[in-house]
């Protein structure tokens, strides 16, 4: 059986990070499965999902290794082409990719005891980003 399902969020950009676990919990339950996997996409190409220890050190670390890694102010050629200046967004969310699968077994997820699954909006902008949450499992 596939249950399809989103989650909306809107986010303030610049690198916001959302815990998004409680929300694909909550649909897992809805969905009546038991076991299978449930595959979370953001769409667009400035948004990216993972997994982390949501607590705030980690997520300080995390922005700051975004910094580290695909500077804001750095040169961008596609800031050039599009003149939006969110070249880095595209770099960053590149890096980190669109989605994420986790099974699930029990009607649980099968994630670690502090493993959260995070959007991270790294537009220059506020967005309003609608998640796609699909299940494929047994009832």
């Amino acid at each position: 059986m596939v249950v399809t399902r989103s989650i909306k969020i809107k986010t303030k950009g610049d690198t916001d990070i959302h815990n998004i676990t409680p929300d694909i919990k909550r649909l897992l339950r809805e969905s009546k499965l038991t076991s299978g996997i449930v595959t979370v996409f953001v769409p667009g190409s400035t948004g990216a999902l993972t997994t982390i220890e949501f607590e705030p050190g980690a997520v300080h670390d995390l922005k700051e290794a975004f910094e580290r890694i695909a500077p804001r102010n750095a040169e961008y050629r596609h800031n050039g082409t599009w003149n939006d200046g969110n070249g880095f967004s595209h770099v960053r969310a590149a890096l980190m990719g669109p989605g994420i699968t986790i099974p699930f077994k029990g009607k649980e997820l099968t994630l670690g005891t502090w493993q959260q699954v995070i959007l991270i909006d790294f537009d220059n902008r506020p967005r309003s980003r609608e998640i796609c949450v699909q299940f494929m499992g047994e009832v």
